[in-house]
């Protein structure tokens, strides 16, 4: 997997709800230099697209059926040459505990947009790893 730098970089959408994966879509592809390779709606499918589409970046929800959004993260980080994480959530970032999911960041869902998309993505890709 790993970080693109000169092509645009490839987004993975993981949200159970259709309505927020539209609009982080949306924002995705409304941000220069950013594009949407595939979406998911639970944390064993993330996985699941993560390996089959290799992708950059995965912007995933907290609050997922099955494998929940921190421990889907947690695996994604683990691996070789692994995609940066950036976790969304209605909730506020201290009503769930992320610290050891590896992701580069914790955006509110309401606060997404490209400005905070960019933000992200700088902080994970000048984070070691």
């Amino acid at each position: 997997m790993g970080r693109s730098s000169d092509a645009e970089i490839r987004v993975l959408v993981v949200d159970d709800q259709e309505l927020y994966r539209r609009a982080m879509t949306a924002v995705v592809e409304a941000t220069e230099g950013f594009v949407v390779v595939g979406e998911a709606e639970t944390g064993e499918q993330s996985l699941e697209e993560a390996a089959r589409l290799m992708p950059d970046l995965v912007l995933m929800d907290v609050n997922l059926p099955g494998v929940n959004g921190i421990e889907a993260a947690r695996r994604l980080t683990s691996w070789p040459g692994a995609p940066a994480v950036v976790l969304l959530s209605t909730y506020d970032a201290d009503e769930f505990d992320s610290s050891d999911s590896g992701a580069a960041a914790y955006v509110p869902k309401a606060a997404f947009g490209p400005d905070r998309l960019l933000a992200a993505w700088e902080s994970a890709s000048s984070s070691p790893g």
